[in-house]
């Protein structure tokens, strides 16, 4: 009898996005997974680490900061904002526009969160030494930088 073969082609084990891809949906999940028991989103995550890098910004300005489109930013905002971890007030300078900005009760939040990824993050790279950990993520960013679109989707501009 002959070893079992493997179950995926080699020629398809070849494949550097088949091979990403693979990966983006293991990590999407275990992210996802590790926020949800916190009772967060990845989303969440996204527009309290944009704030506490940033500071202050519009709805706007958020939501091409995360790629989260305009018409979902409002719920993620509501969302943050009935947990006290954002504040919406009306620009100074524009009253049509809301500032939003990080509470402290969102930096806490932000800080488990942050360990919660990081934890997620050492789980899905654990077979690579730290080294290989910063090789990859020095090439994902090259790639993630050379096709990042010009402009933001046309769904949010406006």
């Amino acid at each position: 009898m002959s070893a079992p073969a493997e179950p995926t082609p080699a020629r398809l084990r070849a494949i550097p996005s088949r091979l990403i891809a693979g990966v983006a949906v293991v990590a999407d999940r275990l992210v996802g997974e590790r926020l949800a028991a916190e009772g967060a989103r990845k989303w969440h995550f996204a527009v309290l680490a944009v704030l506490a890098e940033s500071g202050p910004a519009s709805q706007a300005e958020l939501s091409r900061r995360t790629g989260i489109y305009r018409s979902d930013m409002v719920a993620v905002l509501n969302e943050l904002a009935d947990a006290g971890c954002v504040r919406r007030e009306a620009d100074t300078a524009d009253r049509r526009r809301n500032v939003v900005t990080l509470t402290a009760a969102g930096r806490r939040r932000l800080e488990r969160l942050d360990t919660l990824v990081a934890d997620a993050q050492r789980e899905i790279l654990a077979p690579l030494t730290p080294a290989e950990q910063h090789e990859l993520t020095r090439l994902l960013t090259l790639l993630t930088d050379h096709h990042r679109p010009p402009h933001p989707h046309p769904r949010d501009a406006g």
